[in-house]
């Protein structure tokens, strides 16, 4: 039988999400394991005018590629996709890996060298996204691998994710929620932006940064399904002090437990963690841009309300704070470059504030203004 949230999924994809208009190119990038929405976003796509362009790959194809790549085949860039990015009017990806743990005893270096492939690719998003010519949106399609790694059973992860996207069997209006999260989002945004020194202090943070100069993004879906967060580009060499991250910083299939990083001037000085220690020490030293800070951003969304491994959700947690080694996004006014945009989460819901040129605006994980 036909799961009805899969169409309201794709219908805020393409109507809300990337704004599908006539004439819009969309390139869909997933694998074989998202056929149900993927089929729903054409659909959608073809109704609204546009013209779908499937980017498919299989299952393990990341895998294959590592087993039997050799180096001249993990840094090739993608003509297809770079084609894409640079003349298409739109982009939705679809994370919808069945194992999570594929590459996890793939040799560090090779990673480093397949990222490195993705560098230019991203540059162009960056760049058409920010000049507003280049829709791109990710999102994820549950899998019984995403369900393991949340800790539910795949009924229960799928109703998790149609209700963070607002797409459950009772929604009349998917996008209507979306709506109501931007006016919020917005107030906040417009208290705060336009001021110079951020403090946060806690149990696991004890941090001072700057925001002079830079603009605050109101992230109600355009970019990431399920959404809900503010963010911007510290100024770059303006972070001094501490963090402890409370959850595990998940990337390229990869879980490191534990990180605590200290800042000077901007740049992380001491990178310690509990495990995967080797691994991130190789992910700061990526490039130049690799140890300063591209994103700083606080999470609004307390419907996704515990941990699931997946950064896409777990970054949107209401009542934490997140920043971003390596790459910013340029309309924030960031101008920090890098192969790498790795996030990772604090918890500020105990004990904690965040304090914005001499005034408390938040305590306990809730804005108080």
């Amino acid at each position: 039988m036909t799961d009805n949230r899969i169409a309201k999924f794709a219908k805020i994809l393409v109507e809300h999400s990337a704004n599908i208009q006539p004439g819009d190119r969309v390139a869909i990038e997933a694998t074989t394991a998202a056929e149900p929405l993927i089929r729903e976003l054409v659909i959608h796509i073809l109704e609204r005018g546009g013209y779908p362009y499937l980017l498919l790959d299989l299952v393990d194809g990341e895998e294959l590629l590592f087993k039997y790549g050799n180096e001249a085949q993990l840094s090739h860039v993608s003509d297809v996709k770079m084609f894409a990015y640079k003349n298409f009017e739109s982009r939705i990806r679809i994370h919808s890996i069945t194992n999570t743990r594929s590459l996890s005893n793939t040799e560090a270096t090779r990673q480093k060298t397949r990222q490195k492939s993705f560098s230019p690719i991203l540059k162009v998003q960056m760049k058409r996204g920010a000049e507003k010519a280049f829709k791109w949106v990710t999102t994820l399609f549950p899998t019984e691998a995403y369900a393991m790694e949340a800790n539910m059973g795949l009924h229960e992860y799928k109703d998790f994710v149609f209700g963070a996207v607002h797409a459950t069997q009772n929604t009349s209006d998917p996008i209507e929620y979306w709506h109501t999260m931007k006016t919020k989002q917005q107030k906040i945004i417009d208290y705060i932006e336009g001021h110079d020194q951020v403090v946060l202090r806690g149990p696991n943070v004890d941090l001072k940064l700057s925001i002079k100069g830079r603009k605050f993004n109101n992230s109600y879906g355009k970019h990431n399904m399920p959404d809900g967060e503010i963010y911007t580009g510290p100024v770059e060499d303006s972070i001094n002090g501490w963090v402890k991250y409370t959850y595990p910083a998940i990337t390229q299939g990869r879980v490191v437990e534990g990180i605590k990083l200290t800042f000077k001037e901007g740049k992380v000085v001491s990178a310690i963690s509990r495990t995967n220690q080797e691994f991130l020490n190789q992910m700061i030293e990526t490039d130049d841009g690799s140890r300063f800070v591209g994103e700083f951003a606080i999470g609004t969304n307390f419907q996704i309300d515990r941990f699931t491994g997946n950064i896409l959700f777990d970054e949107k947690i209401g009542g934490t704070f997140h920043m971003a080694l390596g790459a910013g996004y340029p309309e924030t006014g960031s101008r920090n470059k890098s192969m790498i945009h790795w996030d990772m989460i604090c918890d500020l819901r105990t004990d904690s504030e965040i304090i914005v040129d001499g005034e408390v605006v938040y305590r306990n994980g809730d804005f108080i203004f």
